[in-house]
Parts: C-alpha cells; structure tokens; sequence
C-alpha cells in the first residue's frame, strides 16, 4: 500500500458522529417516578442557591471573604444542577436521547467544569477554617477580601483550562462503532471508551482530573482538619472548644456529602461488579443531591446566615409598614 492509499485510508476511518445516543435510563423501571423526584430536587436547588446568593447580597454583615467562596459555591451548585437536571429530563421523559456531537461535548464541560468549582470552593472553605482558628489573630490579614477573589478567579482559571483540554481531547477520537452511551449524561468515561483509535491520551487525562480535583482535595481536607482538632485539642475551654467546632460543622457536613458517596460510588466499581442501573442511580443522586442540601445546611447551621435572614425580613417588615403609612397619609 503506498503512502497516498495509507492517508487516504485514515481519512477514511476517522468518524465524528453527528450525534450520541443516551441510554442511562431507558432500563430502569418506573423511570417516570424518578424524573418527578429529580424536577423537585431542581426546584429545591434553584430556589435555595437562589435564596443563599441574595441574602449574601443583601446583608452587608456577610460582604465578607469567606462569604465570596460560599456565594461561588452557590453558583457552582447551581451551574451542575441546571447543566445536569433540565437537559436529563429533556432526554427521558420527552424521549429526546439523541443529542448532537457539539451539544454533547458542551453538556459535559459545563457538568465537569461546576463540579470541579464545587470542589475546589470546599478545599478553600477548608483553609478559611484553618486560618480562623490555628491562626485567629492573623486571620483578617491573610483571609482578605483580595485574597478570596484572586483564590477564585484562579479556580475558575485552572478548572476552564483542565476541563477544556479534558474535552477537547475527544475530537481527536474516531467513533466507528458505537455511539450508545451508557450514562445518564454526556460522561467523559463512557464516551472516550467508545472510540476506536488511541484513547491512551484521554485515560491519563481522565486520571489527573481525578486526582487533581477529587483525591487531592480530599487530602488536603483531611490535613487541615488533623492540624485543626490538634489546634482545639490545645484550648483549655471546653466552651471556647466547642464554639470553634460549631464553626466547622456545617463545612464538614457539606465535604462528607459531596465526597463521601462519590468516592464510594468509584471504589465499590472498582472492587465488585455493579448493576448498570444501580450505578446510574447512585452516580446520578450523587451528582443532584450535594447541590440541593448545600445552601439548606449552611442557612440552618450557620448562626451569622440566620441573624442576617433576620434582619432582612425585620428590615422588609419596616420598610412595608412605612410604605402602608405613606400611602394612608397620601391617601388621607
């Protein structure tokens, strides 16, 4: 064969597909039921992540640089649900499971991109509690304002850059067989998988992420909260003790949520075998729920969210009150 037929030959074989097929959860019985329950998990995330970003707006007490991650933590949350949720139920319930090669593509950045923010936000949650109380005199001067956009920006910078190069390496692959995909979304697994050429670039890639945005938060999560219960083992009070670990509770609770099940989920897959819709079930609740609960959690168990939500609805009683008064003086 000479080289001209060879080229021509790999020009040949190179297919994009026009589309992918989704089929996460066309063999799950009783599917419908569980679209509803994923319509109320979207409406309770959106609603709270909604609530949770105004009263940071509004209540001037909370303009501070911890406040900065949790608002971006909110919009993290928000950004994967509605990536993940509307499209979902787009594809099940109207039965619309083709989905086009660039939608696909798009659909998973933006799922990963988020859920990377998710992380990432948590890892620097971690730090701010850190700093508040191994270091509680120097906290103001390291944990600024400043410090807080920057730390995000660069979040945002180096989750877009990974994330881009994570899905661009897809259009380097050949689909020559199938375009079945066995997940509930546009998934990076599933689908570099299906390609028919070299994948080995993408299986690295696939690997840094997850050790970049998932095992190493992880880690460092686990370090700062070692160096913290070492720090309030050394409090002689046992209320001082206590009132700092109330300030860690609803942060810890919120790591164990977003953590805990993924990282079970990817470790029971890797050791046993797994039914299908199991699987989908788990990584899909897994993917809904954290962003659902966030801002519950932190409204009910932060006491400075809920003395500002209090302000905030005095303040709205007062300003009510004047406006009824000014229009019976008008009135009058």
């Amino acid at each position: 064969m000479t080289s001209m037929q060879s080229d021509s030959f790999a020009n040949v074989t190179f297919v994009r597909p026009a589309t992918f097929f989704i089929n996460g959860f066309s063999n799950v019985p009783h599917a419908k039921y569980y679209y509803v329950f994923l319509c109320f998990m979207y409406a309770v995330t959106v609603l709270g992540n909604s609530f949770i970003m105004c009263t940071i707006y509004l209540a001037r007490s909370l303009h501070t640089a911890k406040y900065i991650a949790i608002f971006n933590l909110a919009i993290s949350d928000l950004g994967e649900s509605s990536a993940l949720i509307p499209k979902l139920i787009d594809m099940f319930l109207f039965e619309n499971q083709d989905i086009s090669y660039e939608a696909c593509l798009a659909n998973m950045f933006f799922v990963f991109h988020f859920m990377t923010m998710q992380s990432l936000t948590l890892l620097t949650l971690a730090f701010d509690r850190l700093i508040a109380i191994c270091f509680p005199l120097r906290y103001h001067a390291i944990v600024t304002t400043t410090s807080m956009f920057l730390t995000v920006g660069f979040m945002w910078i180096l989750s877009i850059a990974l994330n881009v190069s994570l899905v661009g390496l897809l259009t380097r692959l050949s689909f020559c067989r199938s375009t079945v995909v066995n997940s509930y979304y546009c998934d990076h697994g599933p689908i570099y998988r299906l390609a028919c050429n070299d994948n080995s670039m993408n299986s690295i890639m696939a690997f840094v992420c997850f050790a970049l945005f998932v095992c190493t938060p992880v880690i460092l999560i686990s370090i700062t909260y070692f160096c913290i219960a070492v720090a309030l083992l050394k409090i002689a009070h046992g209320a001082q003790r206590i009132k700092a670990m109330k300030t860690c509770t609803s942060h810890l609770m919120l790591v164990a949520i977003f953590f805990l099940p993924f990282l079970s989920v990817n470790i029971i897959a890797s050791t046993t075998t797994i039914h299908p819709n199991a699987r989908i079930i788990n990584n899909s609740l897994t993917q809904t729920i954290p962003p659902m609960l966030n801002p519950i959690i932190y409204t009910l168990k932060t006491e400075e969210v809920m003395q500002s939500i209090k302000k905030l609805y005095k303040r709205s009683k007062v300003n009510t009150t004047i406006e009824r008064n000014m229009k019976c003086i008008r009135g009058n």
